[in-house]
């Protein structure tokens, strides 16, 4: 089936709460096989930020014009940034930032990235006003940044947690995804990467602060997002961490 795994429609915005947007686009392949893709949009003062940005789509592009200009681009941990550079072409006037580590991820794999500012666990002044922002450290290259916009009370996530569902991937890939411990309703961070974190205690600093802002929703780039119970599924998902 064509869209077996994909979110449809895609390349259009899909209100989540007052000001803040999400958008599925097309597949992008990793490890063997293709992950659906996820950009989530805030306007803040009037200007759009971009968190992950999909592929470039004219008419998905058209809706966001309506909303205001793309004030911000954001390339959240090393492994999304691919569409990054078209982005800031179309867009030179946003700024861009990305996660540590993402320039060089890039350049290990030959593809570009536009200059950009580095992101720590302090939210830029541009969007500081309605978006907090947190490093999470302690895996050996996959520093993931995350979000919390504050007047909706969502967390935007990346990889940190995915939860495919097992009727979008197949009988074969759900088993796999089980393994894995990506799979809903039990979806965490994949098995690779719980194994590699070095630093377990930095990694559950963070998350136990970004617990204690009590997200009602959070939003994931590859599965099935959280629409409600948002703080109770952060719970759930970092156990492994010891929360």
């Amino acid at each position: 089936m064509k869209d077996r795994g994909l979110y449809p429609p895609l390349n259009t915005l899909k209100p989540v709460a007052p000001e803040i947007w999400l958008a599925d686009g097309p597949p992008v392949p990793f490890y063997g096989m293709n992950f659906p893709t996820r950009m989530t949009v805030i306007r803040v003062a009037g200007k759009l930020w971009v968190h992950s940005p999909i592929a470039l789509d004219e008419s998905l592009l058209d809706e966001m014009a309506d909303l205001g200009p793309i004030g911000w681009l954001i390339a959240p941990n090393p492994i999304h940034y691919v569409s990054l550079n078209a982005w800031a072409k179309r867009f030179p006037k946003a700024q861009v930032f990305a996660a540590p580590g993402v320039a060089k991820r890039a350049k290990k794999f030959n593809v570009p990235v536009p200059p950009h500012e580095v992101l720590t666990d302090v939210a830029p002044e541009g969007y500081a006003c309605d978006i907090r922002q947190r490093v999470v450290k302690g895996h050996k290259f996959l520093h993931e940044v995350v979000f919390f916009h504050e007047s909706s009370k969502t967390l935007i996530l990346t990889d940190l947690i995915e939860n495919f569902e097992a009727e979008k991937v197949g009988k074969v890939k759900a088993f796999l995804m089980r393994f894995a411990g990506i799979l809903d309703p039990d979806g965490k961070a994949p098995a690779d990467m719980r194994a590699t974190f070095r630093n377990k205690g930095k990694a559950r600093d963070v998350i136990r602060e970004v617990i204690s802002w009590q997200p009602e929703r959070v939003i994931l780039s590859h599965g099935r997002w959280y629409r409600e119970n948002g703080t109770e599924e952060l719970k759930r998902a970092f156990r492994w961490l010891r929360i």
